[in-house]
């Protein structure tokens, strides 16, 4: 099998990329570093040449109300080229819960993105994650504030990216499931929680105080975002990829 990965070259694509290589599928990264432009569908032609499936793992370049006209720009695109090429299956790479969060920019544009994949010519399937335990640091690092780390309690099921590439590589080898698959880790934490067990776990001494209007996530309902029943449940808890961080550094 054929796969394209748009977006291949980037955090998810690269480890996809890798996966689908070791289980014998051949798999090319695509990206602006390769000559692909979404925007303009300048190397589409060549990218989906061939091509059996496509897995489109892209960010906005923004998370504010452009993400919007970026992502139905590039999404019409594609679907024109895969179309073209004769692609038989398109895999979308989304996040769970964004349905449930109408007053985040970023969430409404992931939902604009997933309408125009689901309602175009090619068979397709979407794969919703929730917050990669590798970005944990990330969010936190959006609200902290000279010492201290500003966190609401809205709760998280982080999963480890390795989990959700697993998920990705089982619906790109499989039949199109004109729906959605669900996938999140083992555990759930409020957001306030996870930052003190992440602080712990650095050896950094650093408080953690509540604000439930700090970040993306204070605008988050409580358990907007959690895994619906039915999701997929990965194997990795946070505090074995703590530990795991903590011996390769």
């Amino acid at each position: 099998m054929r796969t394209a990965v748009i977006g291949g070259t980037g955090f998810v694509g690269t480890r996809l990329v890798q996966r689908l290589d070791a289980t014998g599928h051949q798999a090319t990264a695509h990206g602006r570093s390769t000559g692909l432009d979404l925007l303009t569908g300048e190397g589409m032609p060549d990218a989906l040449r061939s091509v059996d499936v496509v897995v489109l793992t892209i960010d906005a370049p923004s998370f504010d109300a452009a993400a919007s006209p970026f992502f139905r720009r590039t999404t019409e695109n594609l679907l024109d080229a895969a179309a073209r090429a004769g692609t038989g299956h398109i895999v979308l790479l989304s996040i769970v819960g964004i349905d449930r969060v109408p007053g985040v920019d970023y969430y409404t544009a992931k939902i604009l993105q997933e309408d125009l994949i689901r309602s175009g010519p090619i068979p397709s399937s979407v794969v919703r994650a929730t917050q990669f335990m590798e970005f944990v640091e990330t969010v936190m690092s959006w609200t902290t504030d000279g010492d201290v780390v500003r966190l609401p309690t809205t709760r998280l099921q982080p999963v480890a990216v390795d989990d959700v590439v697993t998920t990705l590589v089982d619906v790109a080898t499989g039949t199109p499931v004109n729906g959605t698959v669900d996938v999140a880790g083992p555990e759930v934490f409020p957001l306030d929680e996870l930052g003190r067990i992440t602080l712990r776990a650095r050896g950094v001494e650093r408080p953690v105080v509540v604000d439930e209007s700090a970040g993306l996530f204070g605008a988050v309902p409580e358990d907007a975002v959690i895994a619906p029943p039915g999701a997929r449940i990965g194997g990795v808890h946070y505090s074995d990829w703590l530990a795991g961080r903590a011996s390769s550094s």
